[in-house]
């Protein structure tokens, strides 16, 4: 089992038309993604990698007759327009990857999205992946597995670098959710946890944070207010950054002590989380849990 996307997802992209969107339409389909549509206003009636194209959401749905879930790549300034246009033709998953999304443009769309009963990944997501099943997002699918491990991230390159640490490892993955780098997302850690909670696929959970914000102090509140029945890791990326200066994403900034690494590991360590310092111990902590797991299993 797999959360948010498997191999029955339906997906529209967005933006189909452009350079890279053409590029990763090609490798979704590459890798089993069930890319039914796509969308570009004023293009429709044109197909890329055989897929059709057309000018807007509501009707690729009427023409195709379901879409699951939308993969956003459109410019900045034509997400907000994008994203609703999708989540109004009745689109349940929004994916988001842009970057540079103004954040009062993100509010709307999470707006929208409440109203319609609808869920946003993004922006400035990876996206996400179900390994061996489907993706809805730029991930290189090879260095991903299909296993127990569900992870939740703030950052693209190192949910990459994890998973594929993982799986060199012989350990997949259940899903991998990248909640986006900016400020406001559209999905936090918490939604996402709940999901990997609820699946009984995903043994242990890997959260991947940065500096900046108080989404990991949020995800800890979260934890210690209502138990979680999977064993947690986390990892805080930046810790050793100055305060007061961004550092790459537009989340990753630190005020004070507020959104510190230290303040970030204190509040996970208070709600049980193992707290690790580097990716190849959040590696090695994993492997451990899920032996110990399997020998109790056996012991049974």
């Amino acid at each position: 089992m797999a959360i948010l996307i498997d191999s029955t997802t339906h997906i529209v992209i967005q933006g189909i038309t452009g350079r890279m969107a053409q590029s990763h339409t090609k490798y979704m389909l590459e890798y089993g993604a069930k890319v039914v549509a796509g969308v570009t206003p004023g293009k429709g009636g044109q197909k890329v990698h055989d897929i059709p194209v057309f000018n807007t959401v509501a009707e690729a749905v009427e023409q195709v007759g379901r879409i699951d879930a939308s993969m956003v790549l459109a410019p900045a300034y034509g997400v907000r327009d994008s994203a609703i246009e999708a989540i109004e033709a009745g689109v349940k998953l929004v994916v988001i990857m842009t970057e540079f999304v103004p954040t009062h443009d993100t509010l709307r769309i999470r707006a929208a999205a409440e109203k319609y009963g609808a869920r946003i990944i993004g922006p400035n997501t990876i996206g996400l992946i179900s390994p061996g099943l489907t993706k809805v997002g730029i991930m290189p699918g090879m260095l991903y597995k299909q296993g127990p491990v569900g992870i939740v991230s703030r950052s693209g390159t190192l949910t990459h670098e994890t998973a594929s640490s993982l799986t060199i490892r012989g350990i997949g993955q259940s899903s991998c959710v990248g909640i986006g780098g900016d400020m406001v997302p559209g999905s936090s850690f918490e939604d996402i946890l709940q999901l990997f909670r609820d699946d009984p696929e995903t043994h242990i959970v890997m959260l991947i944070g940065e500096i900046g914000g108080d989404s990991e102090e949020r995800a800890a509140a979260f934890l210690r207010e209502h138990g979680y029945n999977k064993p947690v890791v986390a990892f805080i990326a930046g810790v050793t950054s100055p305060p007061n200066k961004q550092m790459g994403h537009a989340g990753a900034i630190i005020s004070g002590n507020a959104g510190s690494g230290e303040s970030k590991h204190a509040a996970l360590k208070s709600a049980g989380v193992h707290v690790v310092r580097t990716i190849d111990e959040a590696v090695e902590t994993i492997q451990d849990f899920l032996h110990k797991r399997s020998e109790s299993s056996v012991s049974l």
